[in-house]
């Protein structure tokens, strides 16, 4: 009878091996990637309110040249959304907002003239539902509002 030799160890992983370090790198995933979308969402967040104050300040130089407010792209340096001349549908904040304004003239010496504009997301950034819009006023009010409507301005802002 001839002894059996024993077989040299083949180089490289078990099935075993391989399946903790899949389950490993699967938990993992499950952990980073929605953290990760929620710091993109709150990246978003920040275009959407930078459009805003801009637009706020814009808004402010041309009541400071016309002494009214307009809600037109045209005389503040936007592009017209679509067939619309006004700003209501302008694409803000990288195209994850859109906004619209409403501004009113004062129509008597003793009205005062006054806009607001809001911006509400589109696209994926509509899964952010703690901030669902965010708004500006003439008067420098910031509020932000969640998806069931209530205020979530001191989170938001």
């Amino acid at each position: 009878m001839m002894a059996k030799t024993p077989r040299a160890r083949q180089p490289g992983f078990t099935l075993i091996e391989l399946m903790v370090t899949i389950l490993i790198l699967a938990i993992l995933a499950a952990i980073a990637v929605p953290a990760y979308s929620t710091y993109v969402r709150q990246s978003r967040r920040t275009d959407a309110k930078t459009a805003l104050l801009d637009l706020a300040g814009l808004e402010e130089r041309y009541l400071s040249l016309n002494n009214a407010y307009t809600n037109l792209a045209a005389p503040l340096g936007y592009a017209s959304a679509g067939s619309s001349t006004t700003l209501t549908g302008q694409v803000v904040g990288s195209g994850y907002y859109t906004i619209s304004v409403t501004s009113a003239t004062a129509p008597t010496s003793t009205a005062v003239a006054y806009f607001s504009a809001t911006a509400t997301p589109t696209g994926t950034q509509v899964k952010d539902t703690n901030c669902a819009s965010f708004t500006v006023d003439s008067k420098g009010n910031r509020t932000s509002l969640n998806s069931a409507g209530a205020d979530s301005t001191t989170t938001c802002w």
